[in-house]
């Protein structure tokens, strides 16, 4: 059934963003001094092709869960090639590493991309324990990779959550700042009209021209592509120089006085520019009013 979090047939959505950090609890205050709600740390694990005991994944998580979207701030926690990967990247720079895309069957969508000559990793089922008011429960997911080293920007993939109500826990949606929803996550690229051709080749979806840069609309969110002199000077610092990369997340608020007194904001038109905290790593906030 079709909700804010659950697309329906053929729809796809900007599901979550990820950070790669290297302190769960540095990135759970730097995120609550903004005014988000933060949720527990979870292990995330997947079961052993073999036995199938749940054994770990290698990342761990905190998140922010918002209406619509959330945000992820992924941690190491095991020597897996899932964790070896994360620790390479996280060597590079601290930041964002991960973007993921919501569509209605992703095991569906990794047969078409496969068949498209699009170079996949094997489909993957991750789930995490997930305590409610009621009690323990585990959010699941099916999850569809593209090949390590395909996207310079990091792990790109699409995904479909099998327990929305698991992970979108209205105590968990409900943050001081009034965010509402996951917008855009911003690229920086030497080749804009490079990068967009690639996620527009996993999207199914074309890049539009704007005044900026180019733009890929979802059904739900979007990506944004600008160069990267534009991203430079409208980020405040260069992320990650002459490498396409993520450098920022759209997120609307109810209402921007909460986020405006804050020193280091400055305004962009109508969007309020913050730089993430350093335990966050590089890159910046752009909140824009609902």
């Amino acid at each position: 059934m079709k909700s804010a979090n659950q697309p329906a047939d053929r729809e796809v959505t900007l599901d979550h963003s990820g950070h790669f950090v290297a302190d769960a609890d540095a990135a759970r205050r730097a995120l609550e001094e903004l005014g988000f709600t933060v949720t527990p740390f979870s292990a995330q694990v997947q079961p052993d092709p073999e036995t199938g005991a749940e054994r770990l994944t290698g990342t761990g998580n905190v998140c922010v869960m918002l209406p619509a979207g959330y945000l992820e701030f992924l941690v190491h926690t095991a020597d897996t090639p899932i964790g070896r990967e994360f620790s390479a990247a996280l060597g590079r720079r601290a930041g964002l590493h991960l973007c993921a895309f919501g569509v209605a069957d992703a095991a569906a969508r990794h047969r078409e991309l496969t068949e498209a000559g699009v170079e996949m990793r094997p489909l993957v089922h991750f789930s995490r324990a997930v305590e409610t008011v009621v009690g323990h429960r585990t959010a699941a997911f099916t999850v569809a990779r593209m090949a390590a080293g395909s996207m310079p920007e990091g792990r790109v993939q699409v995904l479909t959550h099998h327990d929305e109500a698991a992970m979108w826990q209205p105590r968990w949606t409900r943050h001081a700042n009034g965010a509402q929803a996951l917008q855009a996550i911003l690229v920086s690229a030497p080749d804009p009209q490079e990068a967009a051709a690639r996620f527009a080749r996993l999207l199914g979806r074309a890049p539009e021209e704007t005044e900026a840069g180019l733009r890929i609309a979802l059904d739900r969110g979007a990506v944004e592509f600008l160069p990267e002199d534009a991203a430079t000077e409208l980020i405040g610092q260069a992320v990650d120089p002459g490498r396409s990369c993520f450098v920022g997340l759209r997120v609307t608020v109810a209402d921007l006085s909460f986020l405006r007194a804050r020193p280091e904001a400055k305004a962009v038109g109508d969007t309020l520019v913050l730089p993430f905290a350093p335990a966050l790593g590089r890159g910046a906030w752009l909140f824009q009013t609902a």
